[in-house]
């Protein structure tokens, strides 16, 4: 474990993880914070007392509505209060939390909800939600919805003024036996029934992923895996100070690194929640300078549109003192900017769900190396083993599959029992990533191997080619992907999106890149775009490109062929 010696002053890789169950975070919150505050949704603020109480509550509300260990409840919210009263309480109430993206269609929505086994779902009385849940209520095994409104959960006067303004975007739900108010599930004395919890055995969240192979699959993560994820990132971010520190929020907790990495943090440390329902510019940076977070986790994506904000001056951004990046890779000259700009300390980090999620990070004290995903965190082992032979290990500095070790990887996909059997292997999570690991311990993802690119022969990493395109000065944001093409089996087409008022043309970007990567990787296709895909916390997709460029061969050829 050569990454040990590089370790920042003050982290242990052995350091103590005890593990307690998951909902312990939000009782010893509010022993320790109890007047502190906790969320900060648009103006409306909750101390962690009032928090843990509306938590007990909705475990008892819970219990009414015959929650118990075994049973699924499914959230299908945004950030907003409910989300994360409703998270604890239900593992309090026994349950498992099943988070299901309000991005999902009709169709995404049906199979998730059969295959978790999920039969009670939270959401909001909004348009861009409800309407997608009473369509599935009487098609599958979904028994009861939990309905909360953006009313009560409002600082006066948007409250009243919520309806008025925003009343189109506000829907219609029956009075029936199929439908229960959040108010009413809260509506009792907070006396539940304690369950006991096995942490290292009890499954506290199905978290949905495509996994690194194959369909959308529930990685059990237990409660150990989750509390102790969450107690490795504290350990790793030596300069939080607890009660003190303010996290805002903008990446959705549906996704596990928001899950993990902000809400669960945030409670550890007794951080106040700066909330946001989404992403949006002009908000967070008023938040940021009026509110003074000390602590904004994001993605690429989210920093790069800082950056470039035109009036970015009218902002004071430097109470920001930490920031981890994750999720995608996080381009240098995005990480220098932002640094410049906030004073802080921006890291790259590496995770993915099965592992509830992050893995690994760069120091906040010490050696950032660029392009690297850093050191393993306390009581985490990366390895690199053959791609070919996932049982022989490579040496460091040789390329390989990434595999992982530690008590984040997950229990197992649930009820699959072969797509578990090929991602656990000898204790070891494979994670489907290629890379390596440098002397000094750091690692380096070279790709996905799913997005490799095989042109003539030669791989292509799509990753080396984006940083590459990223050093030109009027390059926004670019994905690359591979192109089916009759002569050399695949060819790299690169996906760009200008800065505003910038030009560049395909040819002047090729002759940019020729002096940085090598023949076989320069981009064959390339095409500007005005946006480019994103995925649900705002990392850029490549999904809907193959797609479509696959849809577009394919056309071609049944055309050539007529």
């Amino acid at each position: 474990m050569q990454w040990t010696k590089n370790y920042p002053p003050g982290i242990r890789w052995d350091a103590d993880l005890t593990v307690k169950p998951l909902y312990a975070l939000i009782d010893d919150a509010v022993a320790q914070f109890g007047g502190n505050r906790a969320v900060d949704f648009l103006g409306k603020v909750y101390t962690y007392a009032e928090i843990g109480k509306l938590v007990d509550r909705a475990a008892a509300g819970f219990q009414k509505l015959g929650v118990k260990k075994g049973v699924h409840v499914g959230l299908f919210l945004p950030n907003c209060p409910q989300h994360l009263i409703c998270y604890f309480g239900i593992l309090k109430a026994g349950g498992t939390v099943v988070n299901f993206s309000p991005l999902y269609s009709e169709p995404e929505l049906m199979h998730q909800i059969e295959d978790s086994h999920t039969d009670i779902m939270v959401t909001l009385n909004l348009t861009a939600l409800y309407p997608k849940m009473a369509a599935v209520l009487g098609k599958c095994r979904l028994k009861t919805l939990v309905v909360g409104t953006m009313t009560e959960v409002l600082p006066f006067p948007k409250s009243l003024l919520f309806p008025l303004v925003k009343g189109k975007d506000i829907a219609r739900v029956p009075k029936d036996a199929r439908h229960v108010s959040f108010s009413s599930l809260l509506d009792n004395d907070g006396r539940y029934s304690p369950v006991p919890v096995d942490p290292r055995i009890d499954v506290a969240v199905l978290q949905y992923t495509g996994g690194t192979t194959g369909v959308s699959k529930g990685a059990m993560l237990t409660h150990a895996n989750i509390y102790a994820n969450t107690l490795q990132a504290r350990l790793w971010f030596t300069n939080l100070e607890p009660g003190r520190e303010k996290m805002l929020c903008v990446l959705p907790f549906f996704h596990v690194f928001a899950m993990t990495a902000v809400m669960c943090l945030s409670i550890m440390v007794g951080a106040e929640i700066i909330m946001h329902p989404r992403f949006e510019l002009v908000p967070v940076l008023k938040d940021i300078d009026k509110k003074k977070p000390t602590m904004l986790p994001g993605v690429p994506t989210m920093y790069t549109a800082i950056n470039n904000y035109p009036d970015l001056a009218k902002y004071n951004l430097r109470s920001i003192k930490a920031c981890i990046s994750g999720a995608a890779p996080l381009p240098l000259k995005v990480k220098q900017r932002f640094e410049e700009l906030t004073g802080c300390r921006l890291v790259e980090g590496y995770g993915l769900t099965e592992a509830s999620p992050v893995v690994s990070c760069n120091p906040l004290e010490g050696v950032n190396k660029e392009a690297s995903i850093g050191l393993p965190l306390p009581g985490t082992t990366i390895t690199i083993v053959d791609r070919n032979n996932p049982a022989r290990l490579v040496p460091d500095g040789e390329p390989g599959e990434i595999c992982v070790s530690g008590p984040q990887v997950m229990k197992g996909y649930w009820n699959r029992p072969e797509a578990t059997a090929e991602v656990l292997l000898d204790g070891r999570l494979r994670t489907g990533d290629v890379g390596y690991i440098d002397p000094d311990g750091y690692t380096f993802i070279i790709d996905r191997m799913k997005d490799l690119i095989l042109v003539g022969g030669f791989n292509v990493f799509p990753r080396n080619v984006e940083e590459a395109i990223y050093k030109h000065p009027a390059v926004e944001e670019t994905t690359v992907i591979g192109v089916p093409d009759d002569y050399q089996g695949e060819s790299v087409k690169a996906f760009v999106r200008l800065k505003k008022d910038q030009a560049l043309t395909a040819d002047a970007l090729r002759d940019f890149l020729r002096e940085r990567i090598g023949k076989h990787e320069l981009p064959k296709h390339i095409e500007f775009r005005d946006a480019l895909p994103k995925t649900m916390v705002g990392k850029l997709s490549k999904k809907e490109l193959v797609a479509e460029e696959k849809a577009k061969y394919e056309a071609g050829k049944r055309q050539a062929a007529q």
